[in-house]
């Protein structure tokens, strides 16, 4: 089992940043992707951004040179940075991880982002 506990989210001003945490407990492998999906009012929840094994990347279009997803193995966290943040980023920020080979999907409890303009 894995359980995933996200931090980080809150309220701030068009242009600015936040980093978003997320750390993992349970069985993790090497294998597994993780990310960040978000779910704005109304709307169908979304990738946002994931690594995937080998440090592969995948963003979505909306946030390509504003957010970076990074991981850090060790501590059994991945990141989102977010930067130049505009209203349209509001959302509830879950944590994801996915396995790779049966495509299991664990999820955080999400962290709400509220970017006012």
């Amino acid at each position: 089992q894995v359980q995933l506990v996200e931090s980080g989210g809150g309220l701030v001003q068009g242009g600015g940043s936040l980093r978003l945490s997320c750390v993992a407990s349970g069985s993790i492998l090497s294998t597994d992707a993780m990310g960040w999906y978000r779910q704005g009012p109304g709307k169908p929840r979304e990738l946002v951004a994931r690594m995937r094994s080998g440090g592969i990347t995948d963003y979505a279009d909306s946030v390509k040179g504003r957010f970076t997803v990074s991981r850090d193995s060790a501590k059994r966290t991945v990141y989102l940075q977010m930067n130049s943040l505009n209203p349209d980023d509001t959302a509830v920020y879950y944590c994801n991880l996915r396995r790779a080979y049966t495509s299991q999907n664990y999820w955080g409890q999400g962290t709400q982002v509220t970017v006012s303009s």
